[in-house]
């Protein structure tokens, strides 16, 4: 950074040469036990079953095959719940982001009437939860089963990107706001011309958090979602997998039945997470900026 500035060139000390290839190495190590999970499901995704059951899966695939691919793909239910999980997701997502900042933002004013037990009162709903059977008997008495508000309703807001949101919005000018005061503008007005606008980071975060919440949740499916077609898409593999799993006679089972449940549990995570990854690189960079609320202040 120096250099930049002043235009000298500084020479490296060797202590520093040294710690940069250390640290090189180490950053190397975790990219790689990072991805190595990841590329060998892909690699048994496309292996054989007898590969697989040999264990001669590592990195790249033996005995190359598609069919199980071809199985879930080919099938009607699969397109069905991804469409579901799409509309689920962006519902959510959408419907999660404006409810959580409108709470967050008027817990972030210290001025707010009662900010402290109000902030009190969010937080406590973190660690105490009405139950299993209480929330079940609510959304049934709100017509709520077997609908898309009985899948979205219960994951609406999370109380720790509730207070992520309030955390950011409190370090947002308050001369700004003032200002934008004096100029006419409602508290709304403020919230929406001036407060999103450069709170941009948290909001990205909020959308990868909550968009990826939706797209693996199959626990509200299955409390709430009796109907097939209208399951998503993670709900609908983990059928799957569990009637692959606990496929009936072994003398009932063809070699095709082998070959899907030996792999179908990776094949089924390549799909749920190949979206999420090729929406990610597009917002890393305020999903980073974000994640670091509180570390840095500028």
């Amino acid at each position: 950074m120096a250099e930049k500035i002043t235009g000298i060139k500084v020479k490296e000390s060797t202590a520093y040469i040294i710690f940069k290839f250390i640290n090189t190495l180490i950053m190397v190590f975790i990219c790689v036990i990072t991805l190595y999970p990841f590329l060998y499901l892909v690699a048994q995704s496309f292996s054989s079953e007898a590969a697989i059951i040999q264990g001669k899966v590592s990195l790249l695939p033996v005995g190359f095959n598609i069919e199980t691919y071809k199985s879930v793909l080919e099938k009607g239910d699969f397109l069905s719940s991804y469409k579901n999980t799409i509309i689920y997701a962006i519902i959510g997502t959408i419907s999660s982001l404006v409810f959580s900042s409108c709470l967050a933002y008027p817990l972030s004013k210290k001025e707010l009437w009662g900010n402290k037990v109000l902030t009190k009162l969010v937080i406590f709903t973190m660690y105490f939860g009405g139950g299993l059977i209480p929330n079940y008997v609510l959304m049934g008495k709100l017509h709520l089963i077997n609908t898309i508000g009985g899948f979205i309703l219960p994951s609406l807001i999370s109380t720790y990107y509730v207070i992520l949101m309030k955390s950011f919005f409190a370090e947002t000018p308050h001369d700004l706001e003032e200002a934008a005061e004096l100029d006419g503008l409602s508290p709304i007005g403020i919230f929406i011309r001036i407060v999103i606008p450069l709170s941009m980071p948290i909001i990205a975060t909020m959308i990868l958090f909550n968009a990826v919440n939706y797209w693996n949740n199959w626990y509200n499916a299955f409390l709430y979602l009796d109907k097939k077609e209208m399951w998503p898409v993670a709900y609908y593999l983990k059928t799957v997998i569990t009637g692959a799993s606990t496929s009936a006679d072994p003398g009932e089972v063809t070699a095709e039945k082998m070959q899907i449940s030996a792999n179908i549990k990776s094949c089924s995570m390549v799909l749920m997470a190949l979206p999420i990854i090729c929406i990610y690189p597009f917002i890393s960079k305020y999903y980073i900026k974000g994640m670091m609320i509180g570390a840095v202040k500028e």
